[in-house]
């Protein structure tokens, strides 16, 4: 742990921009939903890196392929939210347990589950924060902050698109024969 003493900016202070126009007053309604959306991206990374890691079976590869895309997307997502918390004033949060006690989404437990309760999980999660994010679009919206309602915009996008591969990988074709899929 740092030792250093000289703290610039305190967590969960929020000064608002001079240069974005923002004042603090709305700078911490926006930057407080920022962050949410920035905890429940990581909770939503860690799960996704922990299914890649662990996925077995018939379809292996392309799930493999794809939880690698969906959470390097989540990455991508949560360096944009925490850049914009930064550029309204605010301080991202960033360590792993304030990231999930500020998360609407609750991680799935430690153990390694069948890749449908995973997937199951996953949709879930993704669920929450789409309904988070559209929240979001509209209190950015209301508060004049167009830049931010467009990030989240262009961002629920591509979450929306990660959770509808998901809705396909539930689906009940496959190509694994009868046989193994009912040996489960």
């Amino acid at each position: 742990m740092s030792t250093q003493e000289n703290v610039r900016k305190r967590a969960g202070e929020v000064e608002g921009s001079e240069a974005l126009r923002i004042d603090a007053d709305r700078a911490e309604q926006i930057v407080n939903a920022l962050n949410t959306d920035l905890a429940a991206t990581y909770v939503l990374y860690h799960q996704l890196k922990k299914h890649h890691w662990n996925v077995e079976g018939a379809e292996f590869r392309d799930l493999h392929l794809f939880f690698e895309e969906a959470y390097e997307n989540a990455e991508e997502f949560a360096d944009e939210l925490a850049e914009r918390v930064q550029a309204l004033g605010g301080v991202p949060i960033a360590g792993g347990k304030a990231l999930e006690e500020h998360a609407p989404v609750e991680p799935e437990g430690e153990d390694v589950y069948d890749i449908r309760t995973s997937l199951r999980n996953d949709m879930e999660m993704y669920g929450d924060i789409i309904e988070n994010l559209r929240e979001h679009v509209e209190l950015a919206d209301s508060l004049g902050d167009h830049a931010t309602s467009y990030m989240l915009r262009e961002n629920l996008e591509d979450v929306e698109d990660d959770a509808h591969h998901i809705e396909h990988y539930l689906e009940d074709d496959t190509l694994v024969t009868e046989s193994a899929v009912n040996n489960e």
